[in-house]
């Protein structure tokens, strides 16, 4: 289990940092659904977004807060850990800001690798510290939820963007890409915690 002590000392940086990108990604949101003639988030449902994505964003923090509330001794909130989950939602909604979609071919590959490499080590992070679990378990855990995240997203996907967009004869091609490339950052994420877990838990000589 990740030591409460450190977690404790990690709040005020990390409080503030997790604060900074939700509050950047809901004004981004914002300017997105609100101001028109914007062509870098036209087609790209962000109306919905604007609902859907502080939703998904508070969803693990509510749950995690509730549990917290559960036990004899509330926890300390886990801001890293917020910060980590949040930051995929901040380099998506700029990403369509700076239109970097559209005029970076590689941009989209590499959110799949990156934006799932932080979601998952956020979600490590509050698992090892709500379960006594050992660094392997920790690293499938980690790994295994994010491959799901993957599929579940590229379902999102094909119902919201593809199955009537132009993009329906690449898109099988596509969409396995990106659930190898999400899921190896998901493995990258959980290896990473396993390691860091495996050095908390070894007595020093």
């Amino acid at each position: 289990m990740i030591d409460a002590d450190n977690v404790q000392k990690a709040t005020p940086w990390a409080r503030k940092a997790a604060l900074v990108i939700f509050t950047l990604t809901v004004a981004q949101l914002v300017v997105a659904a609100f101001v028109p003639n914007l062509e870098q988030f036209e087609g790209k449902g962000f109306g919905a977004r604007l609902i859907a994505y502080p939703v998904m964003m508070l969803a693990l923090p509510a749950a995690y807060h509730w549990w917290s509330l559960q036990q004899d001794q509330p926890r300390p909130t886990p801001w890293d850990a917020y910060a980590l989950i949040w930051t995929p939602f901040l380099i998506d909604v700029t990403g369509n800001t700076l239109d970097l979609y559209d005029s970076v071919t590689w941009w989209d590959d590499a959110n799949h690798f990156v934006n799932w490499f932080f979601l998952c080590a956020g979600i490590g992070l509050i698992v090892a510290r709500t379960a006594v679990i050992q660094p392997w378990v920790l690293l499938w855990l980690t790994a295994g939820f994010g491959a799901l995240l993957a599929i579940v997203w590229e379902v999102g996907e094909y119902f919201a963007f593809i199955r009537y967009g132009t993009e329906i004869e690449s898109a099988y091609r596509d969409t396995l890409g990106d659930e190898v490339l999400g899921s190896a950052g998901a493995l990258v994420a959980g290896t990473l915690l396993a390691v860091l877990s495996r050095r908390r838990l070894k007595p020093s000589a």
